[in-house]
Formats: structure tokens, C-alpha cells, sequence
């Protein structure tokens, strides 16, 4: 009986530990995604830590993520080149991600190339008229921490 119960403790333990990707963490506290996208000059091309809420997973690979602060704002970390893999079902999930940050500006044709891939990654409809060119922002991953529910 002793052992059964140690058994399902060990097992509540292990569910509920944090899930470690990739390389390590490296940086000592998260910045704020707002504080980010709001002086993306100053960060881009730098290694940055954000800490947000998990909105969308690769259906494909699981190898990339959205994430979203409290106000609605959104970056895309992007981990295939790192060979992460995260999983499926992440979604609603709190991540602390690390990396490059990298603010780039996109032509109509770029816009309109990435918003074709992101609709065929989501299984969502393209809508060409709906694409507008500007800046894209983006972590290249190099490692993230998948908080407990």
C-alpha cells in the first residue's frame, strides 16, 4: 500500500514539473512583450527572454509557437532551427521562451508569402486582400520552459 502511494505521489510530482526545451535559459528575468514590441529597435538582434500565454502550436511539428501578453499582443517563436519540438495540445499554457529577436520589415510579396505559409501551417483559408505589408516580429528560439498548469 506504502509503495502504491509513493508510486502516485512520484507520478503527481513528475506532471506537475516544469518542461524544459532546447538549451538552457540564460537571461535572469523575462521582458515584458509590451516593453518589447515597444522598443523592437533596441532589442532586435539581441537575445531576449518573454514570458506570455501559448495561443497557437505547429499542427505539423510542433516547432513554433504564438504567444500572447494580457493586452492582446502577439510575437511568433519560431524553434525549427533549434529542433524543438513542442507539444500539440500546448496551447493555453504559460511559456517563458528565449532567443533572437528579430524585427524585419515585409514588402506586399513578402506579407503576402508568409501569410500563405502561416494559413497552410494553421489549416486556415488564405485571404490575399487581407494581407498587408509592415513589420514582422520574431524570437529564433534557442530554448523554453513550458510552465505547469
Amino acid at each position: 500500500m506504502r509503495i502504491l502511494l509513493a508510486l502516485v505521489a512520484a507520478a503527481g510530482l513528475l506532471s506537475a514539473a516544469d518542461t524544459k526545451y532546447g538549451k538552457p535559459l540564460t537571461l535572469k528575468q523575462p521582458v515584458p512583450l509590451a516593453t518589447l514590441l515597444a522598443h523592437a529597435d533596441d532589442y532586435n538582434g539581441k537575445t531576449v527572454q518573454v514570458k506570455a500565454k501559448i495561443t497557437d502550436v505547429c499542427q505539423a511539428m510542433g516547432c513554433w509557437l504564438e504567444l500572447v501578453n494580457e493586452d492582446g499582443q502577439h510575437i511568433h517563436f519560431e524553434a525549427h532551427e533549434a529542433g524543438i519540438e513542442f507539444p500539440k495540445d500546448s496551447a493555453g499554457r504559460i511559456a517563458i521562451v528565449e532567443g533572437k529577436f528579430v524585427k524585419s520589415e515585409l514588402s506586399r510579396e513578402a506579407a503576402i508569402e508568409k501569410a500563405k505559409e502561416e494559413a497552410k501551417d494553421k489549416g486556415k483559408p488564405f485571404d490575399e486582400a487581407s494581407v498587408k505589408p509592415g513589420f514582422n516580429y520574431e524570437i529564433e528560439g534557442a530554448g523554453a520552459v513550458l510552465l505547469s498548469k
